[in-house]
């Protein structure tokens, strides 16, 4: 399976399917605490990763994740590991029109962001666990980019697919990427048949029955 083919099956699903599909495999679930920024975004795509600490004596190099967003394309998420840290912004509004320019498809910050209306007026997705006016320059600095890093409590390593939207983020394996997508619709399809039964006029405690809920093949009655 291509890469964007993969990709548009994420896209048809939402964060807390995948999550249901990564605890059936034994994998991480899904985190919640960081939101969409500036209104409701969805943004799936593969990894690209920054790890960010405090800025330390020595000559200045480039700005935070400049070099990520270079290495970057259309089907990239920039993940960035700023350990949840909410005094500095760690995303601002040049970094959301580069990336918007190199047609990244959105930001997902462990920590606070600032510049909210120019990346509202570029319809750029950032997510993050809020917004901050205070700068990055002199404060932070690039520690690595396409290392593991940890956002959230989820380890996430470049090419990792990122699922993030309203209710949550979700973080799945590159290598189990096919196998999450096909559980993943299938948790979807059967949450979609309840719900028509439900809207029908079924009682609920029978059309959402737990077995039922987890893919059980006895029926239930």
């Amino acid at each position: 399976m291509s890469n964007s083919s993969l990709l548009d099956r994420f896209a048809a699903l939402d964060s807390a399917a995948v999550s249901d599909a990564l605890d059936q495999l034994g994998l991480a679930p899904g985190v919640g605490g960081l939101r969409p920024v500036w209104g409701p975004a969805a943004v799936v795509g593969f990894a690209v990763t920054v790890a960010l600490e405090p800025r330390t004596e020595g000559p200045a190099g480039a700005h935070i994740a400049t070099t990520a967003i270079e290495g970057s394309d259309d089907r990239s998420v920039i993940v960035v590991d700023n350990q949840g840290r909410t005094d500095v912004s760690c995303w601002g509004g040049i970094l959301s029109l580069g990336a918007a320019r190199r047609g990244v498809r959105g930001v997902v910050a462990d920590g606070v962001c600032r510049d909210v209306a120019e990346a509202r007026e570029l319809g750029f997705p950032v997510f993050s666990r809020g917004s901050i006016p205070a700068t990055a320059r002199g404060r932070l600095q690039q520690r690595s980019t396409g290392e593991p890093v940890t956002v959230a409590g989820l380890t996430v390593e470049q090419g990792d697919v990122v699922v993030a939207d309203e209710t949550g983020l979700v973080v799945v394996p590159r290598d189990r990427a096919e196998e999450v997508a096909e559980i993943a619709a299938s948790i979807v399809a059967r949450e979609r048949a309840i719900a028509d039964e439900v809207r029908a006029g079924a009682p609920l405690s029978r059309a959402m029955h737990d077995a039922r809920l987890a893919g059980a093949k006895e029926s239930v009655r």
